[in-house]
Formats: C-alpha cells, sequence, structure tokens
C-alpha cells in the first residue's frame, strides 16, 4: 500500500502533561498549549487543516475543521524525557528505567577517571544551560585549557571547548573516550560535543555538535527495516540518537531550514524507504531557552514549509507527524516536560478525519511502520494500519 514512509519529529512540541508529570517536577507543562497563549494564539492553518486543534486546545488552531488527516496524541511508556528515550520507544523500544542523571554534577571518580583517559583537566561538572556556562568559564578555559564539563535535567554529559583551543576533531575524540567510559551505572544517554568560539562576553557556540549517544540495547524498528534491504533516511541527528544503528544513510543538517531542506529534496530522491528526520530548534534554540517568542515563529514557518511536503506527496506516500517529549518555554524550568506529543497521520490513500484516541505509548508509531513495510514487529506497540486504512 505504501512504499515510502515520512516521519517529522518536532522536537520537543508536546501538547499537555502526563498524568504522572508531578514526578518529574513538570505540573502544567504544556508546550504547544501556554505557547499559543503567550503569543496571543498561534497561525498554523495547515496544522489545523490535518487535525491538530483536533487533538489540544491550541489558541489560533481551529477545531472547527474537517481534518485531512488523522489525529490523537501519545503517552510516554518509558521513565524519563529525554530526546534518546523518546526517539527510541517511537521505534519500538520502551525502556524499564530512566538515564541516570546528575543534579549535583558527577561524582569525582567519574571526573577523575575522565581525566585519566583524556588528560584534560575539567572545569564546571554542574548543571548549567551551555550559553551560561561557556560565558562563566569560557576565558578560564582559554587560559587553563582544562575543558568545560556540565550537565542538565537530562542524561548528558556535555563537554565544551573553544575550536581554537581543542580542535573540533579532537574534541570528538575526547567525546568518543567519555562514552567508552560512561556504561553500565553511569551509562548516560548522551554524551555530546559542545564546540565553541569568539572571545570573553562574545562566545557562540558553532553547529559542530555532535552527539555520542549510547547504543540501542536491544533492535528497534530502523533495524528491522534495514535488515529487509529497506532504505533508511535519517535527516538530522536520528542518526546521532541511534548511534548509527540501522540506518542506511544520514543527511546532515544542523537546524530547522535545513532538515526542511533536506526533507524535500528527499521526497524528490528517493523512491521507497523509510525517511526519518527531526526538527531540532524547537529544542536546542528556543524551548531550552525559554524563547517562546522565537519558538512560536518557528512553529509557523514549519506550517508555510507543509505544503510543499503535501504537494510532493504521492499516492503511495505516508506522512507522520509528532514529537519526543516536550520542553515547555513559558515555564521557568529551561528542561524538558513530560508531555503526551501529538499524532499526525496523513495520505492521499488513507482515511480521512480519523480519531486516533490516546495511544498508550509512542511505540504505536514504530509498530505502524512494521506494519506497512511488511517488517518484524517490535515487542511494543499497537499499530494503527488497520485504523487508517480505507475500508
Amino acid at each position: 500500500m505504501f512504499k515510502r514512509t515520512f516521519l517529522i519529529v518536532l522536537d520537543a512540541c508536546g501538547v499537555g502533561e502526563l498524568p504522572d508529570a508531578d514526578l518529574y517536577g513538570d505540573e502544567g507543562s504544556d508546550t504547544l498549549g501556554n505557547t499559543a497563549l503567550l503569543v496571543g494564539g498561534l497561525n498554523l492553518p495547515n496544522l489545523a487543516r490535518l487535525g491538530l486543534g483536533k487533538i489540544h486546545d491550541i489558541k489560533g488552531v481551529s477545531a472547527d475543521v474537517n481534518p485531512i488527516g488523522c489525529f490523537g496524541k501519545m503517552a510516554e511508556l518509558s521513565p524519563g524525557k529525554d530526546s534518546t528515550t523518546g526517539h527510541w520507544e517511537l521505534m519500538g523500544l520502551v525502556l524499564e528505567k530512566p538515564f541516570p542523571v546528575y543534579p549535583d554534577g558527577f561524582p569525582p571518580d567519574i571526573i577523575q577517571k575522565f581525566t585519566a583517559l583524556t588528560g584534560y583537566g575539567v572545569l564546571g561538572n554542574k548543571p548549567a544551560s551551555g550559553t551560561d556556562i561557556i560565558k562563566e568559564l569560557g576565558e578560564e578555559h582559554i587560559r587553563t585549557g582544562k575543558l568545560i564539563v556540565y550537565t542538565s535535567a537530562d542524561s548528558v554529559f556535555q563537554i565544551a571547548a573553544h575550536e581554537e583551543v581543542v580542535p573540533v576533531d579532537k574534541l570528538y575524540q575526547v567525546c568518543q573516550a567519555a562514552r567508552d567510559m560512561l556504561r553500565g551505572e553511569h551509562g548516560v544517554g548522551r554524551v555530546i560535543a559542545r564546540p565553541f568560539i569568539g572571545s570573553e562576553g562574545s562566545f557562540i557556540r558553532t553547529s559542530n555538535r555532535h552527539d555520542f549517544s549510547l547504543k540501542p540495547p536491544s533492535r528497534t524498528v530502523l533495524d528491522y527495516l534495514y535488515e529487509r534491504d529497506l532504505p533508511v533516511i535519517a535527516i538530522g541527528k536520528i542518526k546521532d540518537l541511534f548511534a548509527g544503528e540501522g540506518i542506511s544513510e544520514h543527511i546532515k543538517a544542523a537546524n530547522n531550514d535545513e532538515v526542511m531542506e533536506a526533507i524535500a529534496k528527499s521526497m524528490d530522491t528517493y523512491d521507497n524507504g523509510f525517511i526519518f528526520s527531526n526538527l531540532v530548534d524547537f529544542d536546542m534554540l528556543w524551548g531550552h531557552r525559554n524563547n517562546y517568542e522565537a519558538f512560536a515563529e518557528g512553529l509557523e514557518e514549519f506550517d508555510k514549509f507543509l505544503p510543499k511536503v503535501l504537494g510532493k506527496l504521492r499516492d503511495e506516500d505516508l506522512l507522520i507527524i509528532t514529537a519526543d517529549h516536550g520542553c515547555d518555554p513559558t515555564t521557568t524550568s529551561t528542561d524538558h516536560s513530560r508531555e503526551y506529543v501529538p499524532l499526525i497521520v496523513y495520505g492521499k490513500s488513507i482515511r480521512q478525519g480519523c480519531k486516533l484516541g490516546v495511544r498508550k505509548t509512542f511505540s504505536d508509531v514504530g509498530a505502524t511502520i512494521s506494519d506497512i513495510f511488511s517488517a518484524e514487529r517490535p515487542t511494543w506497540g499497537r499499530s494503527f494500519f488497520d485504523d487508517i486504512k480505507r475500508t
């Protein structure tokens, strides 16, 4: 029935707190809803036409439409609220326990081992905003050559270094050493290289960020598709989140504009397969920095891009739009938020206006993709393939 499936993850675009949000300090979080309220409403006519207003109350997004898409929302079954967990669950892998986090910084023995492995001293070792910590410690880093190590509420070991002090290739080597070290009890979800440039008072992070994720502990839908010789195309940070597992081709894209350009180009390039993309700016640039105005503008830019995607879809194509967690830019927190995520499904050959309800796990997406391509089904997830098929 389908030759191509396009999955677009709007990173951090949650639609309201999950029932267990209080366990994560996320009561009241509602990324899209709260953002819309603060900007006086969002202008998203194309997402509304696909059914977004039927999923959640979002000021400016009409629910009084006959949607052309199928629509619902999904709960996260895995514990946690980070990008790796969310993307793994989308592909059928549900975790039993969350990745470790370090609200007080990393234990001394971890830092000592890191220094012994890499030969670099450490500055920071605390939870911090990436822009704030290079402002605070950037000059000392240049003077001493020590690396800036920091974390957040997410399971990350982040290493910042000035590109003229530690060349990018060397920083990547250091991050790989940290990745190899951080296993088992201290197996953080991601080690992240955070290069920057500039001088005191004007430090700027560059686009040479690179994530070193844990390999998924078991096979995902990506592996099942890859094993069937189906093209699995990863756009943006998808490859990093899956440590390259189950991916046949990677298209590098550092921001929303580049990802959207790559999606459009992929629709002209590939005649079959699974094209998996992530629009990172909602999370990296706007959610974590509580910039709700830019978050709203980014949503409207994506909405303006949607007609290009819809116009390129073939009869044998399926489009799925969702998210991996929330990151409400209107709250005092700068961290991810434990939220439902939207589920929008559209294709010229499927039903219109189908209610997909509240799904118990993100893995329903992976189960559906497995059905579409007649691949092995993951352990978790209930396919909605039969729900969207025309009778």
